[in-house]
This record gives structure tokens, C-alpha cells and sequence, in this order.
């Protein structure tokens, strides 16, 4: 997945905002994970606001979710 798709599809999330949607949000942070590392999440946490939004902290380790 590349980062401006993942991008999109955390924006989507964002809009509905509940519960399942975080979940949602910590798959895909997961597979941005795998395949792009650590700094790419941090990142994206940081530029969607994700710790406003759903929780999420920099740093979280996501790599084994959805496996």
C-alpha cells in the first residue's frame, strides 16, 4: 500500500469516527507499518492528528496487527 492510499483511507475513517473506525485505522497504520517502517507511521499519526482523533501515540507498535 503506498502512503498517500493509506493516507486516504485514514481520512475516510476519521469522517465516520467511532470505535470500529479506530480499528480500522490501527490495520491499516499496521500495514503502512510492514511496509514502510516506524518513521512513516510516527508521521502519519502526527500529520492526521490521530491521537486527537482515535488515541493513537507515536511510537505504538502496529506490525503485528491484522496478522
Amino acid at each position: 500500500m503506498t502512503l498517500e492510499r493509506a493516507q486516504q483511507l485514514i481520512r475516510q475513517q476519521i469522517e465516520f469516527g467511532s470505535g470500529y473506525n479506530r480499528h480500522s485505522v490501527r490495520l491499516i497504520l499496521g500495514e503502512v507499518q510492514r511496509a514502510h517502517g516506524q518513521p512513516a507511521v510516527d508521521e502519519m499519526i502526527e500529520k492526521l492528528a490521530l491521537n486527537e482523533a482515535f488515541g493513537l501515540r507515536t511510537g505504538t507498535d502496529f506490525s503485528n496487527i491484522g496478522r
